[in-house]
């Protein structure tokens, strides 16, 4: 089957959304560009993992290269997206692998979702276009929208389950069987 590459340059929208309840979201990387709109789900880790890598990215580069204050500190505020996902939502594929670089030609960060490789498939290295391989999505984002990007991401992450004050795993909406109470059940505090 030959692979498809879903290349976004300076899109029109990308973020992270969920659809579901805390405890039972499904976590996606969605682009849209004039009416072309995709949709990739992936885990809460890989998004908080994306967010973290895309900010330590930016830093990188802020003290590598003099690039005067080309690249803000955080996402300015005109930029920050707190709007649903938009619908249709159609899964193109589940993300296996990811991968994050800059391209100084046109000085901004690229961000790709590869899909789960095959049996015996081999994860494309960034920008690699063979045809073999896992289906990707490859977006090229401005540094400050990606710093806005990557603030989204975190929030909502962040959105999901409080963490119990004793162990740190969520809590359920009927408390769980936390581990520093001895298998005991811990209620949801008030």
């Amino acid at each position: 089957m030959t692979r498809r590459i879903l290349q976004f340059r300076l899109p029109d929208r990308f973020v992270v959304g969920t659809v579901g309840m805390p405890g039972e979201r499904t976590f996606y990387l969605q682009v849209r560009q004039g009416s072309e709109l995709v949709s990739v789900a992936f885990e809460k880790q890989q998004a908080s993992v994306l967010a973290e890598r895309v900010d330590q990215l930016l830093d990188e580069v802020v003290a590598t290269r003099d690039l005067g204050n080309e690249i803000p500190d955080s996402g300015p505020g005109s930029m920050l997206d707190n709007e649903p996902l938009d619908v249709p939502l159609t899964e193109e594929f589940r993300v296996g692998a990811m991968a994050l670089g800059w391209d100084d030609s046109v000085r901004q960060v690229v961000i790709e979702a590869h899909a789960i490789a095959a049996e015996g498939e081999d994860v494309p290295e960034l920008a690699d276009d063979d045809e073999d391989g896992p289906d990707t999505l490859r977006v090229w984002v401005s540094p400050s929208y990606a710093r806005a990007f990557a603030q989204r991401a975190r929030a909502v992450v962040d959105a999901g389950r409080p963490p119990c004050p004793f162990c740190q795993q969520p809590l359920d909406p009927a408390g769980h069987i936390c581990p520093r109470a001895n298998g005991y059940r811990r209620r949801e505090l008030p």
